[in-house]
């Protein structure tokens, strides 16, 4: 048959004509099977980049070599054409486009009403009129921890109807302190009303608001000398202050939804983060399926618009805030206030409380995509990619990487990261607080910490690791040499330099002598792997860096402060636990405390974050 062997795709005749409007194009193979969907301001403009020479990434090189045809919607804006884009992905779902696997409903917290003692359950699907929902929440993980909070907190029951009606004694939640059994009789109507009533105060996000009021009942109780009473209102306060530090809530009001991409050389995550009110409600990770985007803002765009644009949501936050650019911004709010009448803002340079979230869920999405990183089959297979990459006689079964941090030579710290055939073994790891060098002598920094570590394991006759690397340049490993060499041992020795764009992908590898390079395409196994243990060490290193630095500058900070007193500072040594705890509040926070003003709050912030 003549039409096995079909013809290139005549880009050059097809982009002649080509209208310069909005719209949408689909690019389908020989087979007739849809590749690929994209939406533009212009059509000509965008498509004619897939023909560029120049500057293609390697999976839009493959997309346009099975290219057999384009096909294009025009539209009459670059909303529509939006609208237009996610439909279609989500009808056809073409390999070559980012996919969000996503079709679940959203969880959420029901209180009965129908109920004498109502109940606390999560809930999926259809909401009634005769109950109370609250949410959604993004997982029912989130839910699920939601509840046992609440438990904790005020002991609201959360048995079925049908276990309540026969209990003839109280259950083990009540043993346990986390119900006041209520089907036995052994909390009147007017206290469980009382806890309800802070149930929802919680969950509508009126946590200050719950705060004062418990405390007033707490001073009014222990006035009665009603000390019970005021021991478990104590421990209520308590509770909602823990958790406040634990959600960063500073007094924030409002609905965000907070997303942050990190994109590695394995994979793409997406942490999200739920705030209602000011309050974190959840988190959930996404790991969707990379298409030709590789840029970090155009994954981010892909993801966002397939996630808001899908039929099940129900709520919508008044912003969405992401850690890189959308360059199409504009264009989902658009769609977003089209489709669902509503205003949504979209924002990625922001400070203060929301800077802090962005934060939070870079960290959460770094930590799952190298937990992601770290399954095991998966380690293996990059075992056995690194034993052939570096022509090892055996997989190597433990490696252990080095790396120094400091600030200006200040509290230099050296990391030790130990992997095995299960991935990160973090109860291995060490660390090495440098003394006696140089400050910023990096090569006698990585001499001491290698020294150290492999006279001890000698000495306890432990057994040394099938690999060894060192984070740094040549004079990194030449040092690393020298010191096995004066000890006597032989490892495999692998260095890991930073390339001259410091992207990940590009480093230098050096095996054995600085002389011998290792070169490997940064979609190797082997080097995702390298890559995993080195960030591993640089992180364990930062973090350890930071709390011997802190350690040194903190220490009794609070005496020194302007204004604060003993009383004072006993004051916020009990509020916040500790003076580092003090030091890492907001000025919103530390104003919570009694006997401290709005401007004392501030002049406390500003004299510690300047010394």
């Amino acid at each position: 048959m003549t039409d096995s062997i079909a013809d290139p795709f005549d880009h050059k005749s097809f982009l002649r004509n080509l209208t310069t409007r909005p719209g949408v194009y689909r690019m389908y193979d020989t087979q007739g099977e849809l590749l690929y969907v994209g939406k533009a301001k212009n059509l000509k403009n965008r498509v004619s980049s897939y023909f560029r020479s120049r500057g293609l990434t390697n999976k839009t090189v493959a997309l346009v070599s099975k290219i057999h045809r384009i096909e294009i919607a025009v539209t009459h804006s670059e909303t529509e054409a939006l609208l237009l884009e996610h439909t279609l992905i989500k009808q056809h779902r073409p390999p070559y486009n980012i996919l969000l696997v996503d079709d679940k409903s959203y969880p959420y917290l029901k209180l009965t009403k129908a109920h004498a003692w109502p109940g606390l359950y999560l809930h999926r699907g259809t909401r009634g009129s005769k109950d109370e929902y609250f949410g959604p929440f993004p997982s029912a993980n989130a839910v699920r921890e939601s509840l046992i909070l609440l438990q904790k907190a005020f002991r609201i029951r959360q048995c079925e109807d049908s276990v309540f009606e026969n209990r003839k004694k109280p259950c083990l939640q009540y043993q346990i302190k986390r119900c006041k059994a209520p089907c036995v009789g052994l909390v009147s109507e007017e206290e469980y009303r009382q806890d309800l009533a802070k149930t929802r105060s919680f969950l509508q996000g009126k946590s200050q608001e719950l705060i004062q009021a418990i405390e007033s009942e707490m001073d009014q109780a222990a006035a009665k000398y009603e000390y019970e009473q005021a021991a478990e209102l104590r421990d209520q306060l308590m509770f909602l202050r823990k958790v406040q530090e634990q959600q960063y809530v500073s007094g924030g009001k409002g609905n965000v939804d907070v997303f942050a991409v990190v994109k590695q050389a394995a994979g793409v995550c997406i942490h999200f983060l739920m705030i209602r009110d000011g309050r974190m409600i959840g988190s959930r990770s996404f790991f969707p399926k990379p298409g030709i985007e590789d840029d970090d803002g155009l994954i981010m765009t892909g993801f966002l618009a397939q996630y808001y644009l899908s039929k099940h949501h129900g709520d919508y936050p008044g912003s969405i805030l992401s850690n890189v650019p959308i360059a199409d911004a504009k264009s989902l709010e658009a769609a977003l206030k089209e489709q669902y009448q509503r205003t949504v803002q979209i924002q990625h340079a922001v400070r203060t409380q929301n800077a802090k979230w962005l934060e939070l869920a870079v960290t959460n999405a770094t930590e799952q995509l190298q937990h992601r990183m770290s399954h095991g089959k998966q380690v293996t297979a990059r075992l056995e990619a690194l034993q052939q990459a570096l022509e090892l006689e055996q997989m190597p079964e433990r490696i252990e990487c080095f790396d120094i941090s400091h600030s200006s030579g200040e509290a230099t710290t050296a990391s030790c990261v130990v992997f095995d055939q299960d991935g990160p073994n973090k109860s291995m790891y060490r660390k090495f607080n440098i003394d006696g060098i140089i400050e910023g002598d990096d090569y006698a920094a990585m001499a001491q910490a290698i020294h150290r570590r492999y006279a001890r394991l000698q000495k306890e006759e432990t057994k040394l690791p099938d690999l060894l690397i060192v984070d740094g340049g040549k004079g990194q490993m030449n040092m690393a040499r020298e010191v096995m060499n004066e000890l006597g041992i032989a490892i495999p020795l692998l260095g890991v330099a930073k390339g001259e764009t410091r992207k990940p992908g590009m480093e230098t590898l050096f095996f054995e002598t600085t002389d011998q390079v290792i070169l490997l395409p940064n979609y190797s196994p082997a080097l995702h792997l390298i890559q995993h243990i080195r960030d591993e060490s640089h992180r364990f290193a930062i973090t350890g860096h930071r709390a011997r630095r802190g350690k040194s500058r903190v220490g009794s900070v609070l005496d020194d402060i302007p204004q604060v007193g003993p009383g004072r500072r006993r004051a916020l040594i009990r509020h916040f636990g500790s003076a580092i705890a003090v030091k890492s509040a907001s000025v919103d926070e530390i104003a919570k405390v009694s006997g401290v003003s709005r401007a004392l709050a501030q002049s406390i912030y500003d004299f510690l974050h300047s010394t």
